[in-house]
């Protein structure tokens, strides 16, 4: 769930220091770099909507009968690129999994038609891709991150008789409670006079101010989303940034990095009441250092039927690259234990 205008703030570095780039070259890069290490396998997915048919963007990585992993990244209208490092991990542990790109995002088909940024739709086009890609309760794993999670929860509660286990990271399960995480304990780690300077760009709705994100930049952003230096930060995470698209994310989440901006289509959600209905087996996990409360999401995997709760004690939103040594090895072995009726 991350603002647009740090984005853009990250593509002007970016451009300053590489040299005019493109989304075309960004892509094929990406696509180099991958087939370097791995056979693939690209699908392009039609899908049908209110609005026409449209076609997203699918590359399997991997080959397991029983344990497939499809991929739903965050934002919303970002990338498949922000689960980039599971090439390093998935494959060797011979688990199948599907990079994803949402329909708005990268490499599938971008409408101009906010009609079709809805969670009901999303949740439809999911259900399109897991039909289309053969995948079905006998091998079903559903991982979404961040705004991936809301979209994995929101398919579990329509279909999860499809799934064979759920995986939630770095997603709480109410925005009013995540707007108060934010405000209530994240900002006040802030320096006073910093947090009180963001908190009144927020009241005038300035977000455009450059001081808005000079200020996330240096005091909340390398703290809470990715613990590096943004110098050191994966190729494929710029990328990802670089790549957003605004239409969808400003859409559905807003400007805001203390909550969803009034007018934003996600505001007011809230589905802690449902979670007792998700009875397929469920990974939550958490980070101690990130946007969302780990306690409330340690909270959301008791309410759950079958939850288990996995903390990333040195991650932050990021946790795949910043606690990759807690991140990887928790949810392999829940996808295992799931698959040999272990868990």
């Amino acid at each position: 769930m991350r603002n647009y205008f740090f984005l853009y703030l990250i593509l002007a570095v970016i451009i300053a220091s590489c040299g005019p780039s493109n989304k075309s070259d960004d892509l094929e890069a990406n696509d180099q770099s991958s087939s370097s290490v791995m056979e693939e396998q690209v699908q392009m997915i039609p899908i049908q909507t209110p609005s026409g048919e449209f076609k997203v963007w699918t590359q399997r990585i991997g080959e397991n009968p029983s344990m497939k992993v499809l991929l739903l990244h965050g934002g919303p209208g970002m990338s498949h690129l922000q689960y980039g490092n599971f090439k390093d991990y998935f494959p060797e542990e011979g688990i199948e999994f599907i990079w994803y790109d949402q329909l708005g995002s990268a490499l599938s088909d971008q409408p101009d038609d906010s009609t079709l940024w809805t969670i009901e739709r999303f949740v439809d086009e999911v259900e399109q891709v897991r039909q289309a890609l053969g995948l079905n309760k006998d091998n079903f794993y559903l991982l979404g991150q961040s705004w991936g999670g809301m979209l994995g929860m929101e398919y579990a509660f329509k279909h999860q008789e499809n799934l064979k286990g759920l995986i939630i990271c770095n997603m709480m399960s109410s925005l009013d409670e995540y707007e108060n995480y934010a405000k209530e304990v994240l900002g006040p780690q802030m320096p006073e006079e910093v947090f009180s300077e963001l908190m009144e760009i927020e009241k005038n709705g300035d977000f455009e101010n450059p001081r808005y994100m000079e200020l996330l930049s240096e005091h909340h952003y390398p703290y809470h989303f990715l613990r590096m230096n943004p110098s050191e930060w994966p190729e494929e995470i710029n990328r990802m940034m670089e790549l957003v698209n605004p239409n969808v994310y400003v859409y559905m989440q807003g400007h805001s990095e203390f909550g969803i901006t009034p007018g934003a289509s996600l505001k007011g959600w809230d589905v802690r009441d449902q979670l007792k209905d998700i009875t397929v087996p469920t990974l939550v996990v958490g980070a101690t250092h990130d946007t969302m409360d780990p306690t409330h999401m340690e909270w959301m995997s008791k309410e759950a039927a079958n939850g288990r709760f996995l903390l990333c004690p040195n991650g932050s939103h990021l946790s795949q690259y910043d606690d990759p040594e807690h991140f990887f090895p928790g949810v392999i072995q829940f996808i295992k234990d799931v698959d040999s009726a272990e868990f």
